[in-house]
């Protein structure tokens, strides 16, 4: 869908529609501002799914209770709800070189759940159901950006195949290849994890009882998450996984055949849920870290994985990524109010200010976690297993864990 017309100058231009951008224009509804979304793909607003038990979406996010609640402010929630999410009330982790375990509990904290697994597709859906009747809003999609340039107050942008817009503000949320931020000129810190993730959905013999499950391997880390099905209970027997090996190991299960494969990954998984009954078609790919020196500059700024992309180890990518667009809504409006520019460098810098922190914090605790689980001497997975059965067995401590990994702070 491509709505035109004669406006081309804007408050605010947002390329990038997927999860992050889409949340951020929503998130501006009503702020005032002038707004338009940019997109190489149409808009995504059909939210009916196949009834189809395999037909699960590859790509899922482990949506924490903070991010449940953006969703709930920005109208969407009620509707992915209807669709397929999946809450999961505990989380097992757990060392396959020995015997140390952790598990978490949302009963621990007096929650309901610990977070909340969600096809992207039904999330981009919902929000774009919502998008199309914003009034302050234009839908520019499927288009997409082919240069820009920053002036002293506007930032000119040529698309495709439509006429060029200038803007007061860009906001990159194209993704961790993003277009925009190569265009601008940031300059990003990144390296290879030397890994590859293997994603598909599998059926298991026995009920995932709502319970995330991730196992620490010498080569990789595996994780299964659950999921429900249309035709399902809560308790259901389908999981999403991911599966983080080296490419050589990356490559060589994804030649393998159907029936192969599940014999394999049930050996991996130390059959947690019996035998893999079904399994949907397997995609990877390559694992990079990547972070922005800056997350602006002149009249551009990046949010999400255009400024930050990590391991899906801990699955909190999409989850830093609406922490940016909320903190980054909250003071455009705040800036909108009182009347200044969106892209003045003050209002800018409080967003990163409030964000490089946070999203360096987790990248540098991924990074030590894929460390510690990297082909270690025997002393040292000693001591992996010990500090596992340790922190098990301090509830202070395993507590504050669980409400930091889901972006709250309950008491």
């Amino acid at each position: 869908m491509q709505t035109s017309g004669i406006q081309t100058d804007y408050d605010v231009v947002i390329v990038g529609a997927g999860l992050t951008g889409a949340a951020m224009a929503l998130a501006l509804r009503d702020s005032g501002l002038r707004l338009a979304l940019v997109d190489a793909q149409p808009i995504k607003n059909d939210l009916s799914i196949n009834s189809t038990s395999s037909d699960f979406d590859a790509r899922v996010s482990a949506i924490t209770p903070a991010s449940r609640k953006l969703f709930e402010s920005l109208g969407v929630w009620e509707a992915m709800q209807q669709q397929r999410v999946s809450p999961y009330t505990h989380m097992h982790v757990r060392e396959a070189d020995g015997t140390g375990s952790i598990d978490f509990c949302a009963a621990d904290v007096h929650a309901a759940a610990l977070g909340y697994i969600v096809e992207n597709r039904i999330s981009v859906a919902a929000m774009h159901q919502h998008l199309i009747s914003q009034p302050n809003l234009t839908c520019l999609m499927p288009t997409t950006i082919e240069a820009l340039r920053c002036e002293d107050h506007s930032v000119e942008i040529s698309l495709a195949e439509h006429p060029a817009l200038t803007a007061r503000l860009l906001i990159a949320a194209d993704g961790a290849q993003s277009p925009v931020r190569k265009l601008a000129g940031f300059v990003t810190r990144e390296w290879d994890y030397e890994h590859e993730a293997i994603v598909c959905s599998v059926k298991t013999e026995q009920p995932h009882d709502q319970c995330a499950r991730q196992i620490f391997m010498n080569d990789g880390v595996l994780a299964f998450l659950p999921l429900r099905s249309a035709d399902d209970d809560a308790n259901g027997h389908w999981c999403s996984i991911v599966w983080s090996v080296q490419p050589a190991r990356a490559n060589a299960l994804m030649g393998l055949p159907e029936d192969v494969f599940r014999e394999t990954l049930g050996y991996a998984s130390e059959h947690w849920l019996g035998k893999i009954t079904d399994s949907s078609r397997r995609f990877a790919f390559p694992l990079r870290q990547r972070h922005a020196r800056d997350y602006f500059k002149d009249r551009v700024v990046l949010i999400g994985d255009a400024a930050h992309s990590i391991h899906p180890l801990a699955g909190q990518g999409a989850n830093l990524g609406l922490s940016d667009v909320s903190v980054l809504a909250q003071e455009l409006r705040r800036a909108q109010v009182a009347g200044r520019d969106p892209a003045d460098p003050l209002v800018l810098a409080r967003y990163q200010r409030q964000r490089k922190p946070n999203n360096l914090a987790m990248m540098l605790m991924m990074e030590g976690f894929k460390r510690l689980y990297a082909d270690q001497p025997l002393p040292l997975r000693w001591l992996r297993n010990v500090g596992m059965k340790t922190v098990d067995s301090w509830p202070l401590l395993k507590h504050q864990l669980i409400r930091e990994a889901m972006g709250t702070h309950l008491k």
